[in-house]
């Protein structure tokens, strides 16, 4: 089978989060399985510094956009440790930025015209490439005009006859609105910007487009397929993923095991394994608290955070319980940045317990591995998590997630009661609701059982062995390309 992966971000070349993780390990998990993979994603300015060989094909396309023509210059470069190729759509005045979508806190304000670009680009530059497609895998709100450009305008793209979507939800928080007159950008016609279509609430919505237009619909975790059918997590679009429940499919993200595994990763201070966890764990706690500048003990349970500082992440429970997290025998590091009053947050905490917590206020991807690897438990309570890759990473690592049961985090962390623990099966801790007190009494759970450590080491080695690689996800995604391929082949039929 024929796959052509689309993404608006992909490690390692671009990154902003977790769907740059994905593009970067689906395509190589499909590869594997004998599938030929191309993934297409824009050249932004990252990508020259990502230290991968890239060459100009020198296929440049003329791609419209509203009443202009704007160039396309297409290169070439290949996943890392994988046969996938990489196809870079370069247009600097709409890539060389800073940031990827946006910058100081603000969207750019030609992301409709950027991606309508980009998703042209994408089609346009198939046919030339000899691809040949069974199925176009589309993620996000960024690359939500694909399905619609295949069903609306199949004349215009040459080889694409046959070829399928599959549209993938990665947050469906974040819908790519646009002002109404912007559907002037995308050459759709206006008959399409209707509530049935590609209009919400008078704006048009990106997201959307891809949810109407899709063969198949995927989001990247079972329960979140659920509560996006919603009126509370589903943005307003709960009754067309209701309607749609039939197409809809929810699998887990995955992990890359050769990048996020303890026995190999080599900025870690010692390498182990579920064997070894004990004293290999040990050893990286000790580097990290030597590294913040806390007292070396590892009798002290060390709690991490790691990722965006927003609300949407439950900062504002963490907020409300810090202090009194604070007044036990803890010490805690954080990594990441978001909003001011978080980082104001954490800089007075730091003030007032220099011996017991740090923060690094941005990102460093070799300090995240070392946190996974030296930290006890990590706070991810989260109001809403569609899959999230941070408690996984915990959980490869021996570091008991404390998680709100929301997404991808109640697939994935098995909540420690009685029953868990007597079965062995436990792999972190569980709260419901999104109160300062149910995150405390899950805390509270986590410190106790991180006191008794016959039942603690359970717990972790427990975690340390499910499988989270992408071999399990990319096999459940071969089926859904093997079904819009029966689906499609029943409708020419027919």
């Amino acid at each position: 089978m024929n796959v052509v992966f689309v993404a608006s971000e992909a490690v390692p070349f671009s990154k902003t989060g977790g769907l740059a993780d994905v593009a970067g390990a689906l395509p190589r998990a499909i590869a594997r399985r004998g599938h030929a993979v191309s993934l297409f994603v824009p050249a932004h300015r990252s990508t020259w510094n990502s230290r991968q060989p890239i060459t100009d094909t020198g296929l440049r396309l003329p791609i419209p956009v509203g009443a202009r023509t704007v160039e396309a210059r297409i290169h070439k470069s290949r996943l890392p440790g994988s046969n996938a190729t990489v196809y870079l759509i370069d247009q600097p005045a709409y890539f060389d930025r800073a940031g990827l979508y946006g910058a100081g806190g603000l969207d750019y304000d030609d992301n409709c015209e950027r991606f309508v670009f980009f998703s042209r680009a994408v089609l346009a530059a198939i046919a030339p490439l000899d691809l040949r497609p069974d199925v176009i895998h589309c993620n996000d709100w960024q690359t939500g005009l694909i399905p619609v450009y295949l069903k609306t305008q199949p004349h215009r793209f040459d080889g694409l006859a046959s070829a399928g979507t599959l549209f993938t939800i990665h947050n469906l928080a974040y819908m790519g609105l646009f002002r109404h007159w912007e559907m002037a950008l995308t050459g759709l016609e206006w008959r399409l910007f209707n509530w049935h279509e590609l209009e919400f609430h008078g704006m048009l919505c990106f997201m959307k487009a891809g949810l109407v237009f899709t063969d198949m619909i995927g989001t990247v975790s079972p329960t979140y397929a659920r509560e996006i059918q919603t009126p509370r997590l589903g943005s307003g679009l709960h009754d067309l993923l209701a309607l749609r429940s039939q197409d809809l499919h929810g699998i887990v993200n995955g992990i890359d095991p050769e990048a996020w595994h303890p026995s190999h990763e080599p900025m870690i201070a010692a390498r182990y394994d579920v064997e070894t966890v004990a004293a290999g764990k040990a050893a990286c706690k000790a580097w990290l608290q030597h590294r913040v500048g806390f007292p070396v003990r590892g009798d002290v349970p060390l709690l991490a955070q790691i990722g965006r500082l927003d609300p949407q992440k439950g900062w504002d429970l963490l907020a409300a319980i810090a202090d009194r997290l604070l007044e036990q025998d803890v010490q805690l590091v954080v990594l990441g940045e978001g909003q001011p009053k978080y980082h104001e947050l954490l800089q007075d905490l730091v003030r007032r317990h220099p011996d017991r917590v740090w923060a690094y206020l941005g990102f460093s991807d070799d300090l995240a591995h070392q946190i996974e690897a030296g930290a006890d438990l990590f706070l991810m309570p989260s109001l809403f998590e569609p899959c999230g890759l941070n408690q996984l990473y915990s959980l490869a690592h021996g570091t008991a997630p404390v998680v709100r049961a929301t997404g991808g985090l109640a697939d994935t962390v098995v909540d420690a009661n009685p029953e868990t623990l007597a079965a062995g099966t436990a792999t972190g801790f569980h709260f419901q609701d999104p109160t300062p007190g149910a995150l405390w009494s899950a805390v509270e759970r986590g410190l106790a059982l991180y006191r008794d450590r016959e039942g603690w080491m359970r717990l972790v080695r427990a975690g340390m062995r499910g499988d989270w690689s992408w071999d399990r996800g990319a096999g459940q995604y071969e089926r859904i390309y093997q079904d819009i391929q029966r689906k499609l082949m029943a409708r020419d039929s027919s």
